[in-house]
């Protein structure tokens, strides 16, 4: 593809920021100075048969207003892509005359908008607040900030495991319980799948650009946590330093893995990996229709098999197998898991930051967060929801990746980790095509990485 002119790009640019800003004035604008009316903005879908959230807001708001006479609440959605989402939220964020009282943060982002100064610590609310204490410590650290300070309250999250189909394992011989216990035991069992049901895929794992954070977070970190590098510290950032950790053994291990099942031909043909629809045809095609015997993938999976979805599949939770993902050597805690989620956060900015927070604590009841989990098909992180009976009986599968969360990582998503995160992508489709050995691939991390962080990294 050309690069485009400089002056093009400008004007673009500036066409795009004139966009926004009209998209945010069409919003309804920033909190104002209204102490009695709070706004609060988060993510549409733009699928209009999509209103879960929506929904569940609606409710809350009623509940709010019932509850604290005289008080407003202002529904402000930003119906738009995910990334298209981050951007007009930002847009908000910079000025008090745009910015709402209570903002929806993803945690992938969450530390960007942290480091621009555009979000309130929230430790001095959560200090007073006894449910905080309710809320499982994996899940705090996902809005936990380089400075020690809490920016947001997780409404949820997500993790990843093993799904694999008990139909393939009969025909391979394999047992209907698995449970690996190491990496080598994954690929035994694809390869025993390669050699007595070679019609089918015997192992999917995402990898290279074309599916973006997805191989990164699906496959690469699955790997790259459950190695041990790091002495049990982040083996992507050195918190203690606060740099990036360039390519050591585990990295290169976790290359390896990759580079096992491509070259192998354990995983789908190389294009078809390669292909930014892989995810869809997982879900709504290999999965459902008996063609994938092992997919390393999420918790999510089963929005798309409910009625309704398109991709109806109610007999999902009898024909397919779950499995934790071990770790390399199956070395303790044994298992290991990624997740992410979302975060309820106040605008630096914000005209009404203590009845925002009282909003919060409204949407984070036992019964409201327990609501909106079995809604959104979303996992507990409060220890009280996934304790009950209720919640567990809701969907086939929620307590399996409920308990992973005890064992689960959140990304290192400060500012340059998008760039990191290509960068890995990169290395990971340079041994899946073959294009590069590991060593190769790894040594072309390192040289990203320093360019991506400006430098900022200390030697593995």
């Amino acid at each position: 593809m050309p690069v485009r002119p400089t002056a093009v790009r400008s004007t673009s640019l500036l066409i795009s920021l004139v966009a926004i800003a009209a998209t945010v004035t069409a919003c309804g604008g920033g909190s104002g100075g209204d102490p009695d009316t709070l706004k609060v903005s988060f993510k549409q879908s733009t699928d209009n048969s999509i209103h879960v959230m929506d929904d569940y807001l609606a409710g809350v708001k009623k509940q709010f207003e019932k509850e604290n006479p005289g008080k407003k609440v202002e529904l402000v959605p930003i119906k738009a892509p995910d990334s298209e989402y981050y951007t007009k939220l930002q847009q908000m964020l910079r000025s008090p005359k745009t910015a709402p009282d209570l903002v929806y943060e993803d945690t992938f982002l969450i530390n960007s908008d942290i480091t621009s100064g555009y979000l309130k610590p929230l430790d001095p609310y959560l200090a007073k607040w006894p449910d905080w204490g309710q809320f499982m410590e994996t899940a705090k650290a996902a809005a936990k900030a380089e400075d020690g300070k809490t920016y947001g309250v997780p409404d949820g999250t997500d993790t990843r495991g093993l799904w694999f189909s008990k139909d393939i394992f009969r025909k391979a011989g394999l047992p209907a319980g698995w449970q690996p216990k190491t990496w080598d035991d994954v690929l035994a069992a694809a390869r025993t799948i390669k050699e007595k049901v070679p019609d089918v895929i015997p192992l999917n794992v995402y990898t290279g650009k074309p599916v973006g954070e997805a191989a990164t977070m699906q496959t690469f970190e699955m790997l790259l946590y459950g190695t041990g590098d790091a002495g049990g510290q982040d083996p992507l950032y050195d918190r203690t330093s606060k740099k990036w950790v360039t390519a050591g053994d585990g990295f290169k291990d976790s290359l390896a893995f990759v580079e096992t099942v491509y070259k192998e031909k354990l995983g789908p043909d190389i294009e078809d990996a390669l292909d930014p629809n892989v995810m869809t045809r997982v879900r709504g095609e290999w999965l459902p229709k008996g063609k994938l015997g092992i997919a390393l993938d999420g918790s999510w999976l089963p929005q798309d098999w409910l009625k309704g979805s398109g991709h109806e599949w109610p007999e999902w939770s009898k024909e397919l197998g779950l499995a934790a993902m071990p770790t390399q050597h199956g070395q303790a805690p044994g298992k290991v898991s990624m997740s992410g989620g979302w975060t309820w956060s106040i605008p630096d900015k914000s005209a009404n930051p203590d009845l925002a927070f009282d909003f919060i604590k409204t949407l984070q009841t036992k019964a409201n967060a327990q609501k909106w989990y079995i809604a959104n098909s979303g996992i507990a992180v409060r220890e009280d929801v996934a304790a009950d009976p209720a919640y567990t009986r809701a969907q086939p599968g929620i307590t399996f990746f409920t308990d992973l969360v005890a064992s689960t990582h959140y990304r290192p998503a400060y500012p340059a980790y998008p760039k990191v995160s290509t960068a890995i992508q990169e290395a990971m489709e340079g041994v899946t095509t073959g294009d590069q050995p590991v060593p190769q691939a790894a040594r072309a991390y390192d040289d990203a990485l320093k360019e991506a962080t400006d430098n900022q990294v200390v030697d593995k």
